[in-house]
């Protein structure tokens, strides 16, 4: 919004879209949208290649149980935001102002914009690479110039999406298109691996034992980490939805179905071609080309998610740039990084992630679930004392369990300290969400 003046009046302040809730007449998503974003969000090359990581440490069942067990529970995170997001109508930044406080805020939004920035930089080189990966298979782009282009070419299609609205693009493209290409391909994958791991070991491929080096806890967090690494963005969706309890079904739903079936086919992959680089394993496969060309599109709306979320924290911070302009400038950043930055060393990168934002979500949803988030954001001192020494506690527990007790964990220790603790120390009754009235309609 353009900043205007006049000699008797100071400059208007530009609005700040992200603290503001989105209007009733203006949300259009239901459960089916809901589903099928983090469904298509909850599909990608990346998921697959951290579930492959989990194996040979764990045994297929294990690994099974750990997955299905993380998916779940990770997903019921995601879902429960995705509700409180959708009841205030508020950002991911608004949720964190009305807990934290309106100055100490700033620290998580911030925070969250470098992981987004670092995501969408993980998924721009996925890409890449698996681009350049097909034309090899193809026959072409075997000069090392093509990496640089295709790194260019996919950070120009993540432009021109950032450029248009947002919720057309879920209602129009997620629901109706990409989400039956990228299940067929998946259910593709899966009959094709699923039919060469029976073809080498037949009834003993379920009850191969896992070499060691990681027990079921320990992988329970990281299949937490990738949906915990969506908590800061799941707000900025579901605001634009029309009913809480169908934002919580839908996100629910598609995530734990799209986590659950991606970490398994990666842990079948890397079972039945170990040794092989994730994306060469699928081109092995036979109409892997198509399959795995399918899913890189889809992969798209994972970058996408990273730029339009981050541009909506960033909007929170500094109000004089659109939405629209901030994604621009973190399409430009991500393209940038992909060029020049190394990208190794993801398991680290994701436990971190998780030891900073799955406390820091444990306080929101114990502080804000039932209540009325928009009258405590109105509310909200500069800092608040008692969420931020939570946090900083659940922090602390992460890290502890880590170090001195890994066989149990550390992700579900310090949620369920910081959930204790937040719902202990939440607002009065006072805060909880008014009835609609009588004659509101109930989308």
């Amino acid at each position: 919004m353009a900043r205007t003046s006049s000699p008797e009046l100071p400059a208007a302040s530009p609005a700040n879209d992200a603290l503001t809730p989105v209007p009733r007449a203006e949300r259009s998503f239901d459960a089916r949208h809901h589903a099928s974003l983090w469904f298509s969000l909850g599909v990608g090359l990346l998921v697959m290649q951290v579930g492959a990581y989990l194996v040979p440490a764990l045994g297929p069942k294990e690994a099974l149980l750990a997955i299905v067990a993380g998916s779940v529970l990770g997903a019921g995170l995601l879902a429960w935001v995705a509700k409180i997001g959708c009841d205030s109508g508020l950002a991911s930044a608004g949720l964190m102002q009305a807990v934290y406080g309106t100055g100490f805020a700033r620290l998580p939004i911030v925070l969250n914009i470098v992981q987004l920035l670092g995501w969408g930089t993980f998924e721009l080189v996925v890409m890449r690479d698996a681009s350049v990966a097909i034309g090899r298979q193809a026959g072409v782009m075997e000069a090392p110039g093509w990496t640089f282009a295709a790194t260019l070419l996919w950070g120009g299609l993540l432009a021109l999406l950032v450029s248009g609205s947002m919720v057309q693009l879920v209602r129009r493209l997620v629901s109706r298109f990409a989400l039956p290409l990228v299940v067929l391909s998946l259910a593709w994958l899966t009959w094709t691996f699923a039919g060469m791991a029976w073809a080498q070991d037949g009834p003993a491929f379920w009850n191969r034992p896992g070499a060691g080096g990681m027990a079921v806890l320990p992988a329970l967090d990281l299949v937490i980490a990738m949906p915990i690494s969506w908590l800061p963005l799941v707000a900025d969706y579901a605001r634009h939805g029309r009913d809480g309890n169908a934002a919580l079904r839908g996100t629910w739903v598609g995530y734990a179905l799209a986590n659950t079936w991606c970490y398994a086919l990666g842990v079948l992959v890397a079972l039945t071609l170990p040794g092989r680089e994730f994306v060469t394993a699928l081109l092995l496969a036979q109409g892997g080309l198509i399959a795995l060309s399918l899913i890189l599109v889809d992969e798209v709306d994972n970058a996408y998610g990273d730029a339009y979320s981050g541009a909506v924290s960033s909007h929170s911070l500094l109000p004089a740039w659109s939405v629209r302009r901030w994604g621009l400038a973190m399409v430009a950043a991500c393209t940038l990084f992909a060029l020049v930055l190394p990208m190794h060393g993801l398991e680290p990168f994701l436990l971190m992630l998780s030891s900073v934002f799955v406390p820091l979500f444990g306080v929101i949803i114990g502080r804000l679930a039932g209540a009325d988030t928009v009258a405590l954001l109105a509310r909200a001192g500069r800092v608040e004392a008692v969420p931020v020494a939570i946090w900083i506690a659940g922090i602390a527990t992460y890290h502890l369990c880590r170090v001195h007790a890994p066989s149990f964990g550390a992700a579900l220790p310090a949620l369920a300290l910081t959930l204790a603790l937040a719902w202990i120390t939440r607002p009065d009754a006072n805060n909880r969400i008014p009835r609609p009235p009588a004659d509101t309609p109930n989308a």
